[in-house]
């Protein structure tokens, strides 16, 4: 039990605490250990505390440089004892997608902060959790790390919602996952964009790499460094229909659960799978299966089929270099 406890804690990597005061100054004024210059300007531009729309987003997350950032802001009562504060942000920065579980401990820390008025307080809440997984409080509430499984993150979306929007459409997102492509999203409010890209992942069940999502980005030089352009494989074939038929058929059904319709395309992706078998071989470097591309020719699959195989083998990392 305390490796699973040890293990799970190692997970966050640190605390941030950022004000807007009664001038309208935005200012970073705390942080647990100490932060980079280049992420702590991130998380400024992050913070909806410096939007100039003034919409107050009470959640948001995302990550940056494989590091996972989650960011509550909260409106400061008149009642408090910070007098000269009209909201703050709390960040954490941790390795591990799970938005249900920093958004819990990040609204105890931003209680602790609104009656003591110090981060010393959140400080202590903070290494409790990060030592023990709990922190526990009658006044401001109690969290328990363990309560918050990844899994349940990885299904907290809705592919059933998706769905309804695409219909067919949606196989061309299966189809652009399963190539490692590029899907850009945009939408005006942040929130609509974090619900929808947080269950794209789920569509390759198979891989459960949250890694792959970039929930909130900036056209900012820095955080498209790492998102540079590609060239798409996106022909589609009678393969992509039956996935397609598929994907709608399973999520319009009522009596299917979310877990359900992602166990359906996660088999139906394994069926696509069976067919890189017959021309795949084990390598004698290390007993990897590497894609015949010879093989794959012979059998004169439709273009638009043995296209769609080939780059699903370079994205599974199947092809010899």
């Amino acid at each position: 039990m305390a490796a699973v406890v040890a293990a799970d804690t190692q997970l966050m990597l640190g605390i941030g605490l950022i004000e807007k005061d009664t001038n309208g100054e935005v200012l970073w004024v705390w942080s647990y250990p100490s932060t980079t210059a280049s992420l702590r300007d991130l998380l400024l531009r992050k913070c909806c505390l410096t939007d100039e729309n003034k919409l107050l987003h009470p959640f948001v997350f995302g990550q940056y440089r494989r590091t996972w950032f989650y960011i509550t802001t909260v409106e400061v009562p008149d009642s408090s004892i910070l007098k000269k504060v009209t909201h703050f942000s709390i960040v954490l920065t941790a390795k591990d997608f799970n938005p249900e579980k920093y958004a819990a401990f990040t609204r105890i820390l931003c209680r602790i902060y609104l009656k003591y008025g110090s981060p010393v307080k959140m400080m202590e809440s903070y290494i409790a959790v990060l030592t023990k997984g709990i922190c526990q409080s009658e006044e401001n509430g109690s969290f328990f790390s363990k309560d918050f499984d990844s899994r349940k993150a990885y299904l907290a979306g809705s592919i059933k919602d998706i769905v309804s929007q695409f219909g067919m459409e949606t196989v061309i997102l299966h189809t652009a996952l399963m190539l490692k492509k590029r899907i850009v999203v945009y939408h005006p409010k942040i929130e609509a964009v974090q619900e929808f890209t947080r269950t794209l992942p789920a569509l390759v069940w198979h891989r459960q790499d949250w890694t792959i999502l970039h929930s909130y980005m900036h056209l900012h030089a820095e955080e498209l460094e790492g998102l540079q352009m590609c060239t798409e494989t996106m022909t589609m074939g009678k393969l992509h229909k039956e996935i397609g038929q598929l994907i709608v058929q399973s999520a319009e059904d009522p009596e299917k659960s979310e877990s359900q319709v992602i166990q359906d395309i996660a088999l139906k992706t394994k069926e696509i799978f069976t067919n890189l078998a017959p021309f795949s071989e084990v390598s004698g470097d290390g007993g990897k299966i590497i894609l015949s591309v010879e093989a794959l020719k012979q059998k004169r699959f439709p273009p638009a089929t043995e296209n769609f195989l080939y780059h699903l083998a370079a994205a599974e990392q199947m092809l010899k270099i």
